[in-house]
């Protein structure tokens, strides 16, 4: 089956490689988004996608706007591929392209469609609190996720993954599902199936102000937000940006989710809740520095236990060195993110 790959972050990378080691698949040309300036250096870097690409001497096509590429359009058209396969690549597809390949565009979504269509689906699962995930399998259409949809596969997402952990455990749930769904798309093994705009929710783009934390949250809606746009949340410390980057929430309902070495809180746990339920502690408190763990810090609802944080202009550190270094103080009062 002959298979053009669009795709651009590492994200859409095992599923590239997966198509390349497959025998019953050749891909004959790799589209990705063009190269970015990143790092201090400012220097253009490939895309992950590309680097894999170059690696293995395939053609590699960068259009700025794909539909509007007259060139990049003759050359798709003339591969007369089988399959345009589409995993996070970045640009909408115009019914023109669509069109193209005999088996239509087939594109892995990081969703259970029609659940969270659009730009950033693992992320706002994480920030919803959602027990599971997955990936669909759909073919293409001109609307945002909204085509026929093919194949499923779920997987359950723990208290502590973060949308780096989940991605990379749905990109390999991709690569897989994406072969499956072409072979039995080639075989007519598969029966497109229209997706219920009614139930239909969206995971737009990641603004600027999604990642201010709000203390008067509670503490499970403040890990999500915190894990699901890991890591760029951010809080105020002594008027300095502080980046959350990992958390706990604490309490009965979640000991039995927490590592080992963070259930030793559970112990304490009885004479905190007393001690607590006496004062009146605003949000953002530090209400305890708990020993080799870190800040405890009072929420709108519950307490947040604080394991990761990073300084402006420092480096990422362990909550419990983050309140040594800065000689962090119980009742000291966190701020809320904002704009630094």
């Amino acid at each position: 089956m002959r298979v053009v790959f669009f795709g651009t972050p590492q994200f859409a990378v095992p599923s590239l490689e997966q198509l390349l080691n497959h025998p019953e698949f050749e891909v004959v040309a790799v589209i990705s988004q063009p190269d970015k300036r990143r790092g201090r250096g400012n220097q253009l870097t490939a895309s992950p996608v590309k680097t894999v690409a170059l690696a293995h001497q395939l053609p590699v096509w960068q259009p700025q706007r794909i539909k509007k590429d007259p060139e990049t359009l003759e050359q798709l058209a003339a591969l007369q591929a089988d399959a345009f396969v589409v995993v996070a690549y970045g640009q909408i597809l115009s019914q023109q392209i669509l069109d193209m390949p005999r088996l239509g565009c087939v594109n892995g979504h990081g969703s259970i469609l029609p659940r969270y269509r659009g730009a950033a689906p693992i992320q706002w699962c994480l920030y919803h609190g959602e027990a599971e995930t997955g990936i669909t399998t759909m073919l293409m259409d001109a609307g945002m996720d909204t085509g026929p949809m093919l194949l499923k596969a779920t997987t359950p997402i723990g208290l502590l993954d973060t949308a780096q952990t989940l991605a990379t455990q749905l990109a390999k749930l991709s690569a897989d599902l994406l072969v499956e769904t072409l072979l039995k798309l080639e075989r007519q093994e598969v029966e497109p199936t229209p997706q219920d705009a009614e139930a239909a929710t969206y995971a737009p783009l990641i603004q600027k102000q999604d990642y201010w934390l709000d203390w008067s949250r509670s503490a499970i809606a403040l890990h999500n937000q915190i894990r699901g746009f890991f890591p760029n949340c951010v809080a105020n410390f002594r008027d300095t940006a502080l980046k959350i980057e990992s958390t706990l929430p604490l309490g009965p309902a979640y000991w039995d989710l927490l590592p080992t070495e963070f259930r030793t809180l559970a112990a304490n746990w009885p004479e905190l809740s007393a001690q607590l339920s006496a004062q009146q502690l605003s949000p953002g408190s530090v209400v305890q520095i708990a020993k080799g763990l870190g800040p405890i810090v009072q929420t709108g609802d519950g307490l947040l236990l604080l394991r990761d944080v990073k300084l402006a202009g420092k480096r990422s550190q362990s909550g419990w060195d983050f309140a040594n270094g800065a000689r962090l103080e119980v009742g000291e009062v966190l701020g809320n993110g904002q704009e630094f």
